[in-house]
């Protein structure tokens, strides 16, 4: 693997993040600088840590940096959760997304026990 643009989970990470912004453009105005944004960032950071663990040409790094991913994703979700249950998502968006956010999470907790073995 010559980049971590060639990553299946870097790939479905970075199609979360699209479609989360998608999702927050109906948001109120009121939400810019609280859910839209958290939204955005967290789903942003996930693909963004990916990719910058892959960068360190460490697996000891890489393995970190994937648990920060996972660390934004279980921010993500909880956002998720939350906009659902106050009315900001429809639920069938919420699903949908959640349903992203399990595979991502299990695509990374795949990666990591692999390069710990390998490590």
């Amino acid at each position: 693997m010559n980049s971590y643009r060639d990553l299946v989970v870097w790939k479905a990470s970075v199609e979360l993040a699209v479609t989360c912004y998608s999702v927050t453009k109906s948001f109120p105005n009121s939400e810019v600088y609280g859910m839209t944004s958290q939204i955005r960032r967290s789903s942003a950071s996930i693909a963004a840590n990916i990719a910058e663990g892959h960068g360190r040409e460490n697996t000891g790094s890489f393995i970190q940096f994937l648990r920060v991913a996972q660390g934004s994703l279980k921010e993500l979700e909880t956002h998720l959760v939350i906009c659902g249950r106050v009315g900001l998502m429809p639920d069938a968006d919420t699903t949908r997304l959640l349903a992203q956010t399990d595979e991502i999470g299990r695509m990374l907790r795949s990666m990591v026990r692999s390069l710990q073995r390998k490590s």
